[in-house]
């Protein structure tokens, strides 16, 4: 009989619940989760009270008893699902401690932080993995098997654009990522997503990025030409707020009531600031070039206002063009909804060969979070067990590093107005693993 394997995870709000479950509920012969740490009490109380209901034997430490934690209940491994800036000390205390980690995407917000994290897994041994669930995916991982059995050949060239919507789009405006020193901006937090997809699609890294971006909407400005002129800092009691289509009613949903409302007395974090604030230093729009070291171009683009959520993706190749085309369901973090999940019929995947008719082709499915991502992501993590999988989607810090630094290169571009070159950001990754491609 196999030995549970032991783990702590620090940081319990919004997406932390998914880890949880899979410990606690899904994964329970395999895992087993020992202790939880947080810097809000009244959220890490109610996370160690659910564990405990669910037959756990867990423990709650704060934020300033993590190594205590670590010594008291001598984890296997350590699952990072706290605010993006604090990602790099959490994993890297964890790995000089002994552990190996997960973390949820972004590894990290900067280049520093992330030559830090590359260069204490090298100096420690310990296994640091990345959770890209898009790659996971069913018609993302298609789009990887058609680009790997050579369908269109050689790729030369990506147009990609994602869209974020009105709903999920603002709720990163209200949220600590409106601060680029939280979260890097939409470039790292969110991009990197995109970023790494196209990575792995490619089997190959980025080397040079140039990139714009401003923001135009989630302004004053807008706000003042909607005639939401007497705003309040927060939605919560705001004066406009039978009249603001981006009102958020913490009081109305149980979850983001009990995470958030309930709980900001003890670390003065509002969940509800509102989206048109001067305070917001980030871009909601950007456009950026990528050159990868096969020599492919990509041209892609992030706008997080639309009236749809999802994305359009073309390759084109040295045989011909795949197309793939996705709109997804419309959430915010931590609502008790199913984030991404795909809208049946609004999926699709087509092939234009050289001198030869165009033809669709049949969709690979899931349920679940992320485009069905998320169970399968989760079983590679957690089971004790996993297939073997041909696509190696589970990431480490290599993939980690690849896919933010295209988005920290894409900062500085719009700051500086410059091409910048990923090798001039961060030393000694190592190139990932990737399948080979056929042409």
């Amino acid at each position: 009989m196999s030995v549970r394997k032991r783990y702590v995870q620090v940081g319990v709000g919004g997406r932390s619940m998914m880890y949880s479950q899979a410990v606690i509920e899904t994964f329970a012969s395999d895992c087993e989760m020992v202790a939880f740490c947080d810097n809000n009490e009244g959220r890490l109380n109610m996370r160690v009270k659910w564990a405990q209901e669910k037959g756990a034997s867990v423990k709650g430490y704060g934020a300033g008893d993590f190594e205590k934690m670590i010594a008291e209940t001598r984890p296997d491994v350590v699952i990072v699902t706290t605010k993006d800036c604090y990602h790099d000390e959490y994993i890297c205390r964890a790995m000089e401690l002994g552990c190996d980690v997960i973390t949820e995407k972004p590894m990290t917000t900067d280049e520093k932080k992330c030559q830090r994290i590359i260069d204490t897994q090298k100096k420690t041994g310990k296994s640091c993995t990345v959770t890209f669930n898009y790659r996971y995916s069913p018609p993302r991982t298609q789009v990887k098997d058609l680009l790997m059995s050579g369908t269109i050949g050689e790729v030369l060239s990506i147009d990609f654009h994602w869209l974020l919507n009105t709903h999920h789009g603002a709720d990163y405006f209200r949220r600590w990522h409106r601060n680029k020193e939280n979260s890097g901006g939409l470039m790292v937090h969110k991009s990197t997503h995109h970023f790494d997809l196209v990575n792995w699609w490619l089997s190959s890294v980025p080397k040079a990025v140039y990139a714009m971006g401003h923001r135009k909407f989630y302004t004053p400005e807008t706000a003042d030409r909607m005639g939401l002129t007497q705003r309040g800092e927060r939605c919560l009691d705001c004066p406009e707020a039978k009249r603001c289509s981006f009102y958020l009613n913490l009081r109305e949903n149980e979850e983001l009531k009990g995470l958030y409302l309930d709980n900001e007395k003890h670390d003065g974090y509002f969940r509800d600031r509102c989206v048109f604030s001067d305070k917001i230093d980030i871009e909601d729009s950007m456009n950026v070039l990528v050159e990868y070291e096969t020599g492919a171009k990509m041209t892609y683009s992030l706008n997080a206002f639309c009236p749809w959520e999802g994305y359009m993706v073309a390759f084109n190749g040295s045989k011909g063009r795949l197309e793939h085309f996705c709109q997804e369901s419309v959430y915010i973090n931590g609502d008790g909804t199913v984030p991404g999940e795909m809208i049946a019929g609004q999926t699709t995947v087509k092939v234009f060969p050289h001198f030869k008719a165009e033809y669709p082709v049949e969709v690979w499915t899931g349920t679940g979070g992320h485009g069905g991502g998320d169970p399968i992501l989760l079983a590679d993590l957690f089971s004790s067990n996993p297939p073997k999988d041909k696509y190696l989607r589970k990431a480490d810090q290599r993939s980690g590093a690849y896919s933010i630094l295209t988005g920290m290169a894409a900062n500085r571009s719009m700051a500086t107005g410059q091409r910048v070159f990923i090798n001039d950001l961060v030393k000694n990754i190592g190139i990932p693993d990737y399948p080979p491609m056929s042409r």
